[in-house]
């Protein structure tokens, strides 16, 4: 499969992007000081705004030192004016002057809104199709536009494991229906469930949270206590969700988001694709597409990925290796031929 690589210099951006985003700044954005004043004294709040959503938090009765404090968090604000600048002009250049792959408005306002609130300091992953986006900034390379076509904004979480930050109040629902996107909760099949998905009013663009399956089959929504949400749960999620890594949005100041390893995401697809029912041929080909272009780069690039992902394989359940190995068999005959010889020819237990 031939691959088309992005420009030198957009590699390069990105990589100074990512760095740069590793670095938390103190933006203050959509956060106020506000009083209140109650018998003739003055009370001090930070004010949390997102869309119409508005949370305050108590900080103490007017004084010189509490003041000062404020003053201080505001100068912080204000000094970290220049390197947000300096973001968004990285984020201008990657998508002008380079062949950087970006996302449309609404897709980056949630994104930045879940990265606000700390989704992915939690624990939250981005995967699907927006993940496969992203794959191609990080690898440097430009896919195929009909494998990365999206209307899905998919966001994944272990219930299993809650990841505690201190003072980090994640409440993914109430900020996506107060966002003042027009967000609404798309119902549950079963109106008796509560619902894990929601979507824009008027426009073809959902949010879907997911979580993995483990242990009997049940359809039954798992709620998500770190998000204050709930999640369908799904089979062999889990394998995306042990292995994961920064990726930046190319958007906005450069939205830094947590993402499947590119060798995970591609076998986990050879799966999902021969789990997929008939009626959902296109899907499941859309599946082989995507693990296609990402096992062809990774090959010429990065074989070892591909290594370490088949040595996590192991521990998963026999029906995961059998249903990679058939997704193996859809691959196009050079693409598989290759993989074969390169990767699988030196593997024991496969």
């Amino acid at each position: 499969m031939e691959i088309e690589r992005l420009l030198e210099s957009t590699n390069l951006l990105y990589s100074e992007l990512l760095q740069q985003c590793w670095r938390a700044v103190p933006t203050g954005h959509g956060i106020s000081f506000v009083t209140k004043k109650l018998k003739g004294k003055t009370y001090w709040y930070i004010q949390n705004t997102i869309g119409n959503q508005k949370t305050q938090y108590y900080l103490g009765v007017d004084s010189p030192e509490l003041r000062k404090k404020i003053d201080a968090e505001k100068r912080l604000w204000n000094d970290a004016k220049p390197e947000l600048k300096k973001r968004q002009k990285l984020v201008a250049m990657l998508s002008s002057a380079g062949d950087a792959v970006s996302i449309n408005n609404s897709e980056a306002r949630i994104l930045e809104l879940m990265e606000r609130i700390g989704v992915f300091l939690v624990g939250g992953v981005l995967v699907g199709s927006h993940a496969f986006k992203l794959y191609s900034n990080m690898l440097g390379v430009r896919w195929q536009s009909e494998a990365a076509r999206t209307f899905d904004i998919d966001v994944a979480k272990d219930y299993r494991f809650t990841v505690a930050i201190k003072n980090q109040k994640v409440d993914l629902k109430t900020a996506l229906l107060e966002s003042g996107m027009g967000m609404l909760e798309i119902p549950a099949l079963n109106r008796k469930n509560p619902s894990t998905s929601f979507s824009i009013r008027g426009k073809q663009l959902n949010v879907d949270i997911l979580t993995p399956m483990i242990g009997r089959t049940s359809e039954n929504p798992i709620e998500l206590k770190a998000l204050k949400t709930y999640a369908t749960p799904l089979r062999f999620l889990d394998f995306l969700l042990e292995d994961v890594q920064s990726a930046i949005v190319v958007a906005k100041a450069g939205i830094l988001v947590n993402i499947p390893t590119p060798a995970r995401y591609a076998l986990h697809k050879l799966v999902i694709s021969q789990r997929r029912p008939s009626a959902m041929h296109t899907k499941a080909r859309k599946d082989i597409l995507q693990a296609e272009q990402i096992l062809s780069i990774l090959i010429e690039d990065r074989p070892g990925d591909i290594l370490l992902a088949l040595e996590a394989v192991q521990s998963q359940p026999e029906k995961f290796r059998k249903q990679l190995r058939k997704g193996i068999e859809k691959l196009n005959s050079d693409l598989q031929a290759q993989f074969k010889r390169e990767i699988l020819e030196d593997i024991s237990w496969w």
